[in-house]
């Protein structure tokens, strides 16, 4: 949100679709109950800091911190919000004077807060909660508004893999939020709370919805309820006719994204770069967000078969949707619109992706730093994005000619002044995939598991022998317990040689 739009929506005033609060010093139960009118309307953006005139009264920058806690644990604590959003509050300095914004998007299902059904009407919010004919018509709205929230009454929980995949959610939740609410609710729990399991007024409205099937389902069940559902990801590089690599992926969604990150990272070079005090691999987090949202925002009632196409010079990205603002998007005008806010919110929850509208701006900072190019995303009926990078065929080329050297990034970051010793021994033995280890440990220890998280890695193999293996063979990486391989605590850690290489990089600096 900029000055210029912030100033826009207080120059229009309060609405159906605008709630300006004071909040000087924190939060009142009417702030989520406009949340909640908006997730039943039609959505709308929320000002605080600012009265109802339009005068920027600011809220104290001491509660900040507080204000914003507040609003995210609230709106994630499922014991007032039913089911639990995913919002979260930017700061907008008008005049010296601080205004907090959150654009909140339509529902998919009715919300609830503090047991209580909130409508939007002009410029309030009311509660309609025992008005049974504005509830009646509140549910007929929604049906049409997503289908992942469609309840399948003949699917059970036979049908889903919640022994397998709830550890997996449960720590990936738990790498989000120390005291994530989910690592206290046992698994129907956490289903009901994202929404993945509805109770309506009779049988045919009590079930597990679509989007559970597709975060959970057995292949079995996917198949009997989506017969269409596959996300087809292509090499196309030499044969251009066909394809040199293929993978098919129709299994649930939560799998799904480890596979089809691996088939990226397959067939695309990394690039690392340090952001402050922290490692980042650029294409992890590119192709973070190009998985997520063809995961999570994609019309899967279409047979239209979502792809990832990798090509010579491109990375093209296409699923179908719903179009909801057809042309190309401009990353500061665009209002984001959730396609799947169940499977969205849930991706939220477990690091799959962060709050809603932040995937368009990643993908443009991430692209820049990555190639240079400004990435392309289109949204019609097909939502089509586009990576642009070097010939990757060159790439790989000078990659196998100097697989033991310093990428050209890092060589651009080491200081001039480093000792030929340490020249050599960047020369000698860093690639690509270690000077990533390398950034990744530079302060701190971690273990194969977080390593492949940051790194956006499924397959084992894959890690230990592009990742750990040459690190430990060139004496950059070591292992916390030496003497116990196979410890479940074993830990990877900088050894002296990689601690000189990574201040090189640092004192080099990030272009």
């Amino acid at each position: 949100m900029t000055r210029a739009e912030l100033q826009k929506i207080i120059a229009d005033g309060e609405g159906l679709t605008a709630e300006f609060k004071r909040c000087e010093n924190g939060l009142s139960n009417s702030v989520f109950e406009t949340v909640c009118a908006f997730s039943n309307r039609y959505g709308g953006h929320l000002l605080l800091g600012v009265a109802d005139d339009g005068e920027i009264t600011g809220v104290n920058r001491a509660a900040l911190p507080d204000i914003k806690k507040n609003f995210v644990n609230t709106l994630n604590n499922p014991q007032r919000f039913a089911p639990t959003l995913f919002l979260a509050l930017d700061e907008v300095e008008i005049a010296g004077k601080i205004a907090l914004h959150t654009y909140v998007p339509l529902a998919a299902q009715l919300v609830m807060f503090n047991g209580k059904i909130y409508d939007r009407n002009e410029d309030g919010d009311f509660d309609i909660t025992r008005n049974t004919e504005r509830v009646g018509l509140m549910f007929e709205r929604k049906r049409g508004i997503s289908t992942e929230s469609r309840i399948l009454p003949h699917i059970a929980a036979e049908d889903l893999l919640l022994e397998k995949l709830m550890k997996t959610v449960r720590l990936r939740a738990k790498v989000v939020r120390d005291d994530h609410p989910w690592l206290e609710m046992d698994d129907m729990q956490i289903l009901k709370s994202a929404g993945l399991y509805q109770t309506g007024r009779t049988a045919d409205h009590t079930g597990f919805t679509l989007a559970a099937v597709l975060l959970f389902g057995s292949d079995e069940a996917i198949r009997a309820t989506l017969p269409g559902y596959v996300t087809d990801c292509i090499l196309r590089r030499e044969n251009l006719d066909r394809y040199d690599d293929r993978l098919r992926v129709s299994c649930n969604v939560l799998d799904a994204f480890g596979a089809i990150m691996d088939f990226i990272a397959k067939h695309t070079l990394d690039r690392f770069y340090i952001e402050g005090a922290q490692s980042v691999s650029v294409r992890s987090k590119i192709a973070r967000e190009i998985v997520s949202n063809i995961l999570a925002h994609r019309e899967y009632t279409s047979t239209f078969p979502a792809k990832v196409i990798i090509e010579r010079n491109r990375l093209v990205a296409e699923n179908w949707c719903v179009p909801k603002q057809p042309g190309r998007l401009d990353p500061d005008a665009f209002t984001p619109q959730p396609k799947n806010p169940l499977i969205a919110n849930f991706f939220v929850n477990i690091g799959y992706a962060d709050a809603l509208g932040s995937g368009v701006r990643n993908l443009y900072k991430y692209s820049k730093i990555y190639s240079g190019h400004t990435p392309e995303l289109c949204e019609g009926d097909i939502f089509r994005t586009t990576i642009q990078f070097e010939d990757i065929a060159a790439l790989e080329t000078k990659e196998t000619k100097t697989k033991n050297a310093v990428t050209d990034q890092v060589t651009a970051q080491v200081d001039a002044q480093v000792s030929d010793q340490v020249s050599d021994q960047v020369s000698d033995q860093v690639s690509d995939q270690v000077g990533t280890l390398i950034n990744a440990l530079s302060n701190t220890e971690k273990s194969v598991q977080q390593l492949k998280d940051e790194f956006g890695l499924k397959h084992s193999p894959t890690f230990r022998e592009n990742y750990l293996v040459p690190a430990i063979d060139a004496g950059l990486v070591e292992m916390t317990q030496p003497d116990s391989p196979r410890s479940p605590t074993q830990k990877y850690r900088l050894t002296a040689k990689g601690k000189a290489l990574f201040a090189n990089i640092k004192t080099g600096g990030a272009k």
